[in-house]
């Protein structure tokens, strides 16, 4: 079972940029797929982006362009660069880590991002 802690979230004006960092313990990282995903206030959770040991990314296509995820295998860290931030981005931002060759995935207790002026 690998242990997720995020850290990163606050407070953030509208156009402004976060670094949303994610330290998984507990397993082999270069086995994990590593993501994030994200829930607004009375919407569902949803996929925000996900990224291989390798480095292969998918992103949702509502970013436009603006997230970028990336890993650190060594650290055992993997992180979300959020730019350009609007309101609607505001949510609770959850790190997930799901086995290679596994359907569910393993969850982080979230950190929070307010978007907000």
């Amino acid at each position: 079972q690998v242990q997720l802690v995020e850290s990163g979230g606050g407070l953030v004006q509208p156009g402004g940029s976060l670094r949303l960092s994610c330290v998984a313990s507990g397993n082999v990282f270069s086995l994990y797929v590593m993501g994030w995903h994200r829930q607004a206030p009375g919407k569902e959770r949803e996929l925000v982006a996900t990224i291989t040991a390798t480095g292969n990314t998918n992103y949702a296509d509502s970013l436009n362009g603006r997230f970028t995820i990336s890993r650190d295998n060594a650290k055992n860290t993997v992180y979300l660069q959020m730019n350009s931030l609007k309101p609607e981005d505001t949510a609770v931002y959850y790190c997930t880590a799901r086995l290679i060759g596994t359907a569910s995935p393993s969850w982080g207790q979230g950190t929070q991002v307010t978007v907000s002026s």
